[in-house]
C-alpha cells in the first residue's frame, strides 16, 4: 500500500524510518565520539571530544523525546543495525594492522563532522513539519540546529588541525615554532643579534 503524506501530515511509515536512521546514527556517533575521546585521554583533543560525546548523547535523547511527541516508535532493528556499523567502522584500512593509526584521527573526525551534518539536516526538515502543524517544538529544535551548527564548526576546527599534523608535520610544526618566535619579544632578538 502506497503511504502518501496528507497535507499538514508526514507519511507515518516514511517519517518513522527517517528518524529511526537518525536515532541510529546518534547511537553510533556517540559511541564514536566516547571511544576517540578515550584515545585522546591526557592530549589536547581529549576534552573537546568528551564534551561533544554529553551533547551527542543528550542530542539523541533530545531526538528520543521529538519521536515519542510524534507518536514514532523505536525500532530496535534499526538500532542493532547502527551498532553493526559503529563497529564495522573500526575495521578501516588506516595503514596499520594492530594498532591506532594517526590517519585514523582524521577519518574518524571527518565521520564525526558528516554525522552531525546530517543531525544538522534532520532537525532542519523537522522544523519544516513544525511550519505544517506537525507535534514538535519548534522552538527546540532551532536550538538543537543551533547547537549542531556549533558542533560543526568545532569539529571542523579538530578535523583541520589533525589533518595538518598527520600530513604535514613539518609545515605544522614550522608554523608553531614562526608563532613562538613572533611572540619573543625584540629585546631577546637584539640580544640574540649581538651574542
Amino acid at each position: 500500500m502506497n503511504s502518501r503524506p496528507t497535507a499538514g501530515r508526514p507519511a507515518p511509515e516514511l517519517l518513522g524510518i527517517y528518524l529511526n536512521d537518525h536515532l541510529a546514527g546518534a547511537s553510533a556517533g556517540t559511541e564514536l565520539l566516547r571511544r576517540a575521546a578515550r584515545a585522546h585521554r591526557g592530549t589536547a583533543l581529549g576534552p573537546p571530544l568528551a564534551a561533544l560525546a554529553r551533547e551527542v548523547a543528550e542530542d539523541r535523547e533530545s531526538l528520543r523525546a521529538v519521536m515519542a511527541g510524534l507518536g514514532v516508535p523505536e525500532s530496535r532493528v534499526r538500532a542493532a543495525l547502527g551498532g553493526l556499523a559503529e563497529k564495522a567502522g573500526r575495521l578501516k584500512l588506516n595503514g596499520h594492522l594492530f594498532t591506532r593509526s594517526p590517519l585514523s584521527d582524521v577519518l574518524e573526525l571527518e565521520a564525526m563532522r558528516l554525522g552531525v551534518e546530517g543531525k544538522a539536516c534532520m532537525w532542519r526538515a523537522l522544523l519544516a513539519l513544525a511550519d505544517h502543524g506537525a507535534r514538535v517544538d519548534g522552538d527546540r529544535l532551532h536550538e538543537l540546529l543551533r547547537r549542531a551548527e556549533r558542533q560543526i564548526r568545532i569539529l571542523e576546527t579538530l578535523r583541520r588541525e589533525r589533518s595538518a599534523q598527520v600530513f604535514a608535520p613539518d609545515v605544522a610544526g614550522t608554523t608553531a615554532a614562526r608563532r613562538r618566535d613572533t611572540a619573543r619579544s625584540p629585546a631577546h632578538h637584539a640580544g640574540r643579534r649581538t651574542a
